[in-house]
């Protein structure tokens, strides 16, 4: 099944056709798992999602599968365990999109982690985590964590834990996930707002649908709604009049990122800060990340912002970290800011709330799922079908066999595992002379798309006339053609941040590409000037709002 932005009045249409068993609001890392789940099941599935997947929080994260390590703190062992052992899965289901990174952990005089504390903890995660031999922790030396990396803070340094955290692009893990779902069945669109439920004696069975695209209304009705919807979660249970016991609290994160050049980081960072709260600093692909803040959040959801407060705090952390940088505001080349949607507990700090998930399910039988964690997508999506199919079957007598997904590559994983991936990549990377473009490129390709780069690559090859006439770099056509066709691309900020994640890690190459990339989408889905103009109007407040700081953003007025 083709998951294209040309063919979205199919889409309605087929999700008209039969009733369906499940329907999904949230197109973020929750509701995908689910729907992968379910299409593995052989479940009807349907993912409604009111901005583009993955445009909420699955798009803003740390950009780590990790085993929370910090969770240890909390004594929060269990999900240490099941966390821990769910990146290796991801990993090897999906290795273009997540790969290993050693992180260093300094130690200094009175900080938060000592040389004891680290040993310990390390090796207490290690087992239950399931590390494997070669990722186990190691412990350094101050001589030793200084080699690794120079431009750590000296003074009271006392040495460093070294151990393996998963570096991913949240936002195309989302992206592959919901791919793999809409290949083995389950239909879902992008732009689509659930505006209300429609009820059958009290029981919830469908739901009215805006197209935030051309203002059509819909009834889709399926035998079991699910709500994912992240930040929004407890927006629906208001108008499903459910919101009740347990709620949502929302808490902040943002990062900073810089140019490598001007902040030389070598190794993956995992600090304190003057506060005592942690942070990451991260090298990747030529620039370094450093995140997060924690803060209580009572603003537009759809649009969290970085303030100059945000900045702040995160410019003061790296100079304490890291002194002989000497970074400053100039300095910053991008941003993110998200929501982390945690379930409240009173009179706990935002940063001592649980990540753990949980299922609330209504008098009207809308379930709805919140909190946890990018990592534990897999879990969600098990736990909420094992509950869906119990349900359907004691309902309607239908039965559907559990199908695992541990094992399931996901959408450009199809290459045999981290193993598999070595080698496909070798072979393309001997390859890129054949097409005309750079080892870079090629590199930058399969990492980014893995075994669909092939798909690419002819759109590359075939494009070339179409692109010069068009005036647009041929890779950039062939990566937008490839998002429009197989990965739902309506917009242009779904193309140059949600599939590329070049406004964050790349700005300079979305400035330079987002006039040709507007004008060949409007070509393409026949966009009035007024509507051109109101999305690339949205692209350049992104943009803008990326580099400075913002109290609230221009979406939201």
């Amino acid at each position: 099944m083709k998951f294209s932005s040309l063919k979205r009045t199919e889409t309605y249409g087929q999700m008209k056709q039969a009733p369906l068993d499940v329907l999904i609001i949230g197109g973020g890392i929750t509701g995908a798992g689910i729907a992968l789940d379910a299409a593995a099941r052989g479940v009807r599935a349907v993912v409604l999602e009111m901005q583009d997947f993955a445009a909420g929080t699955s798009s803003r994260s740390t950009k780590l599968v990790h085993g929370g390590l910090r969770y240890l703190k909390q004594f929060e062992v269990k999900m240490v365990a099941e966390v821990g052992k769910e990146r290796e899965i991801v990993y090897e289901n999906g290795p273009h999109v997540t790969t290993p990174e050693w992180m260093m952990l300094p130690f200094h005089k009175g900080g938060t982690f000592g040389p004891l504390s680290t040993n310990i903890g390390l090796r207490v995660y290690d087992f239950l985590a399931g590390v494997k031999r070669s990722e186990r922790r190691q412990m350094f030396s101050r001589e030793e964590a200084s080699r690794r990396e120079p431009l750590v803070k000296q003074q009271g340094l006392k040495g460093a834990g070294y151990y393996v955290e998963y570096k991913t692009d949240d936002a195309r893990l989302t992206i592959e996930v919901m791919k793999k779902a809409v290949e083995k069945g389950t239909l879902a669109l992008n732009y689509v707002k659930v505006k209300g439920f429609l009820y059958d004696n009290g029981k919830v069975v469908g739901v009215v649908a805006e197209d935030q695209l051309d203002g059509t209304i819909h009834e889709i009705f399926a035998k079991r709604i699910v709500n994912a919807a992240g930040p929004w979660v407890d927006t629906l249970r208001e108008e499903d009049n459910s919101k009740k016991g347990k709620t949502l609290q929302l808490t902040k994160g943002i990062h900073l990122v810089f140019d490598q050049a001007r902040f030389p980081l070598k190794q993956a960072i995992y600090f304190d800060m003057p506060d005592g709260r942690m942070a990451f600093a991260i090298p990747r692909q030529g620039k370094v990340y450093v995140g997060t803040t924690d803060t209580v959040y009572k603003q537009d959801i759809a649009h969290p912002t970085m303030t100059t407060e945000d900045r702040d705090y995160v410019l003061k952390a790296v100079n304490f970290m890291f002194p002989d940088v000497a970074i400053t505001a100039a300095d910053i080349e991008s941003s993110w800011a998200g929501l982390r949607p945690l379930i409240h507990e009173e009179g706990k700090d935002p940063s001592e709330i649980s990540r753990k998930d949980e299922i609330f399910v209504s008098d009207s039988g809308l379930i709805s799922i919140a909190g946890g964690k990018l990592t534990g997508y897999r879990k969600m999506g098990e736990s909420i079908m094992d509950l869906v199919t119990e349900q359907l079957q004691a309902e309607y007598g239908v039965s559907f066999k559990k199908v695992s997904t541990k094992k399931m590559a996901l959408s450009g994983g199809e290459v045999g595992g981290s193993k598999g991936f070595k080698t496909f990549k070798a072979d393309r990377m001997k390859r890129a002379s054949e097409f005309g473009i750079t080892a870079d490129a090629m590199e930058l390709l399969v990492n980014r798309y893995g075994a669909n780069v092939d798909q690419v690559l002819r759109h590359y090859t075939d494009g070339l006339t179409d692109a010069a006439e068009l005036d647009l770099d041929p890779l950039v056509y062939a990566m937008l053609r490839y998002g429009i066709e197989s990965e739902a691309v309506c917009k242009p900020v779904d193309f140059f941040i949600r599939r590329t994640g070049a406004l964050y890690f790349d700005i300079e190459w979305v400035h330079a590409h987002k006039e040709a990339a507007a004008a060949y989408m409007a070509g393409v889905f026949n966009w009035t000037a007024q509507q051109k103009a109101r999305y690339m109007e949205e692209l350049e407040i992104l943009l803008h709002e990326a580099v400075i700081p913002t109290a609230v953003s221009e979406l939201s007025k």
